[in-house]
C-alpha cells in the first residue's frame, strides 16, 4: 500500500478494519497522535464506523507492535515512523456546537466538498462537537483536544464570541466558517447577512408593507446579529419619521417559544403584515403557526426566508428566499481552504458573498399600505 496516501484517506479493496488500521498507521507516522491514541469513541466518530471495527483495527496494529492496548484506558503508541521534528501536522480541525449534519443541506454539502479537496492535498479533517452552551466548557474541551492531538489549523463553525476570541489568541491558524463577532480579528467566510436582511426589508417596503418583523433565533451567532443590524438599518429612517414599524423577535428555537412570541406579535393592535424568517426549519414552524391562526401566506401575511432550502422552490406557493447552490458554496470554501493550507495563514478579513434573490410567491403588494 502506498505510504504517500494522506492521513485518514481510506483505500479500497481491503476490509474496513484493515482500511482503518492503515489510516491510523499513517496518522501515527505523521505524528498526528503521539504518546496515546484518542479514545475508541473518538476514533469511531472520526472514521464514522462501529466500535467492533475500530477494535479489530487496533488489534491489527497491536500485533505489529505499533500500539499497546489497555482496557478502560487510552491505547498507547509504542512506535512511529521517523519524522523531522519540525514537520507540520496535516490535520484540520472543524469545531462546531452541533453535528455538521444539522448545519443545513448547502453548508453540509460545502463542508463535504471541502474535506474531499483537502484530502486530495494531503490534509485530513476531524470534527470536534462542543455542544455545551458554556463557552468556558467548550474552551476546555478544545484545549484538551489540542494537548493530545497536533493540528495544522482550526475551522470554527457557529461558535460563540468567547470561543472565537480565545482561538484568535492561539498560535494555531484559524478560519471562521461564518461571521466574526465584534472584536475578533480572524479570516472568515460567510453570506453577507447584513446586506441580505437590508435587501429583504427593502423588498417589503417597496411592496407597501409598513409593519414588518424579523423572526430570528436568539443564538448569539455573529451572522444572526449582523442580520438584525441589516434589517433595522433598512427601516430606521422610516421608523424615525413614524412611517413604519419594525420588530425583531428572538426565540429559543422551540416550537412552543416561537408560538408564544408570535402570539404576542399578532395579538397586538398593530400586527405585522410581513415577516422575514431566519433558518429554514423555523420558516415551516412560522407557517404552521400562521395556518393555525387562520392567517394565510401571502394573502394575509407576506413572508421571506433569509436562507436557502431546496424545498422552498417546490412547495406551493413557492417561498421567496435567498439562494446559492451547494456546488457554488463548496467551491468557494474549498478554494479558500486550499489557499489557507498552502500558505499557512489568511489575511484576517471577511470573505463575504451575496446569494441570489429568488422571488417566489409569498410576498404580496399592498395597494394601500397599512
Amino acid at each position: 500500500m502506498s505510504s504517500s496516501l494522506p492521513p485518514f484517506v481510506i483505500p479500497k479493496r481491503l476490509s474496513l478494519s484493515a482500511q482503518v488500521a492503515e489510516a491510523i498507521r499513517k496518522a501515527i507516522a505523521d505524528r498526528t497522535w503521539e504518546g496515546y491514541l484518542p479514545s475508541e469513541r473518538r476514533l469511531c466518530e472520526t472514521f464514522q464506523i462501529s466500535r467492533p471495527t475500530i477494535r479489530t483495527a487496533l488489534h491489527l496494529l497491536a500485533k505489529e507492535g505499533l500500539i499497546e492496548i489497555h482496557q478502560g484506558r487510552r491505547n498507547r503508541v509504542l512506535a512511529a515512523a521517523p519524522q523531522s521534528v519540525d514537520q507540520q501536522s496535516q490535520l484540520v480541525l472543524l469545531v462546531t456546537p452541533e453535528p455538521v449534519t444539522r448545519a443545513g443541506q448547502t453548508a453540509y454539502q460545502g463542508i463535504g466538498a471541502m474535506r474531499t479537496h483537502l484530502a486530495e492535498h494531503g490534509f485530513a479533517t476531524e470534527v470536534l462537537v462542543c455542544q455545551s452552551r458554556s463557552a468556558r466548557v467548550q474552551q476546555r474541551k478544545l484545549e484538551a483536544f489540542m494537548r493530545e492531538t497536533r493540528i495544522f489549523c482550526c475551522v470554527l463553525l457557529s461558535v460563540s464570541q468567547e470561543l472565537q476570541l480565545w482561538c484568535s489568541k492561539q498560535p494555531v491558524p484559524t478560519l471562521v466558517l461564518g461571521s466574526c463577532h465584534h472584536g475578533v480579528n480572524l479570516p472568515s467566510l460567510d453570506v453577507d447577512y447584513r446586506a441580505v436582511c437590508r435587501h429583504a426589508a427593502g423588498v417589503f417596503l417597496q411592496k407597501g408593507h409598513r409593519r414588518i418583523a424579523f423572526i430570528v433565533p436568539n443564538s448569539g451567532v455573529a451572522g444572526d446579529l449582523a442580520s438584525e443590524r441589516g434589517f433595522l438599518e433598512a427601516v430606521e429612517a422610516r421608523v424615525a419619521r413614524g412611517e413604519a414599524q419594525a420588530t425583531v423577535v428572538r426565540h429559543n428555537g422551540s416550537a412552543l417559544n416561537i408560538s408564544a412570541k408570535l402570539d404576542v406579535l399578532f395579538k397586538s393592535d398593530t400586527p405585522p403584515t410581513a415577516l422575514l424568517v431566519a433558518k429554514p426549519h423555523y420558516v415551516f414552524a412560522v407557517i404552521i403557526y400562521l395556518l393555525k391562526r387562520g392567517l394565510s401566506v401571502p394573502d394575509t401575511v407576506s413572508l421571506i426566508a433569509r436562507d436557502h432550502e431546496y424545498v422552498f422552490e417546490t412547495v406551493h406557493p413557492s417561498i421567496t428566499h435567498y439562494r446559492f447552490s451547494g456546488d457554488s458554496y463548496g467551491h468557494r470554501l474549498s478554494r479558500l481552504m486550499i489557499r489557507f493550507v498552502n500558505q499557512g495563514s489568511l489575511p484576517p478579513e471577511p470573505n463575504l458573498f451575496f446569494p441570489k434573490f429568488y422571488e417566489g410567491n409569498t410576498v404580496r403588494s399592498l395597494s394601500n399600505p397599512r
